[in-house]
């Protein structure tokens, strides 16, 4: 092989090399996130925040960012399960929504980066060490104690001045049990709360009937563990039994329900890929101090309110973020 020849064959085992390079480069920029969902597509606007944060942030799906999605569709015993999945597919972060499928994300990895998009009493749970300095590999938005539920007691107590009972329906999934609600729930209300822990559907039903012979006069319904995927049956015996019912979350009030305070979710779902962002370049978890919400919104339903002879007083109307009519 004489010098000319060889120079060339040199030139082009270079050029592929390099292409080579740039081709591996490529792939190690596509970093792939896995998000952890306990129910299914039935809130897309939750989605289209996320990715809307991600997108605001220089990341494209396809291009630079792949998004693993894994729904339960309610079926909690399979967030397990999933969340094997996404780790076996070498994710390089988690993202999930609620107590139970950050557990499973949690169970699945001690490694892997987890972002929580929203989350109840992390501390308590065994998430984090610390708000501040969270210490481990999960990370995110957090709702902590019952300054949410305290807050949709006085509002219940503004639409409807004379109650003085209210029933609070709880899923044991959900471990924001109301043990400090007495701490953090104005005592001029003068309400008694009575917590009821309702274990599956069939308890439903039956937490209806006690609170109406118990002579509850309003119901707050917490939205955590099975109790959103059985929206239509709730809203349904709310209505029936013609008690002012605050919900968890829009998605009740959306469908039917009468009102709700609570975390603004498409904000908490946009935060969360700041904390992807953080993460995907260079940040540790354990470093990333805990958010709580910031923005809530407080939501009415007319249409619920006049189906139970319920006239909501002009001056709360105001105060509503959303009237559906």
């Amino acid at each position: 092989m004489n010098r000319k020849t060889l120079i060339v064959v040199l030139l082009v085992a270079l050029a592929v090399a390099f292409f080579h390079l740039a081709d591996a480069q490529q792939l190690r920029k596509i970093s792939r996130v896995g998000f952890l969902l306990p129910g299914g597509s039935s809130e897309p606007s939750r989605k289209t925040a996320f990715q809307q944060g991600l997108r605001e942030l220089g990341y494209i799906e396809g291009e630079n960012i792949l998004i693993e999605w894994r729904r339960a569709e309610g079926k909690l015993d399979r967030l397990d399960q999933l969340a094997a999945e996404l780790v076996a597919l070498k994710i390089n972060v988690f993202v999930t929504t609620g107590n139970a499928a950050t557990r499973a994300a949690q169970l699945a990895t001690g490694t892997i980066p987890i972002v929580t998009a929203i989350v109840s009493d992390p501390i308590e749970n065994g998430f984090v060490a610390s708000l501040k300095r969270p210490g481990g590999n999960i990370t995110g938005l957090a709702i902590v104690g019952s300054e949410t539920i305290g807050k949709q007691l006085e509002l219940l107590r503004e639409v409807v001045p004379h109650i003085s009972r209210v029933e609070i329906l709880w899923s044991p999934a959900n471990p924001r049990a109301p043990r400090n609600l007495k701490e953090t729930l104005d005592p001029t209300l003068r309400l008694k709360t009575i917590s009821r822990v309702v274990t599956g559907p069939d308890d439903i039903e039956v937490a209806f009937q006690l609170a109406n012979k118990k002579h509850a006069e309003a119901i707050v319904i917490d939205g955590g563990g099975f109790l959103a995927f059985h929206r239509k049956q709730i809203i349904e015996l709310a209505a029936k039994s013609r008690l002012p019912t605050m919900y968890a979350n829009t998605a009740y009030v959306e469908a039917g329900g009468l009102m709700t305070y609570t975390p603004d979710l498409n904000v908490q779902y946009r935060r969360a890929a700041t904390y992807v962002d953080k993460i995907l370049k260079g940040a540790k978890p354990g470093d990333l101090p805990i958010e709580q919400p910031t923005k809530f919104e407080f939501v009415i339903n007319l249409k619920a309110a006049k189906q139970i002879g319920l006239t909501i007083p002009p001056n709360v109307l105001a105060r509503a973020d959303k009237v559906i009519k």
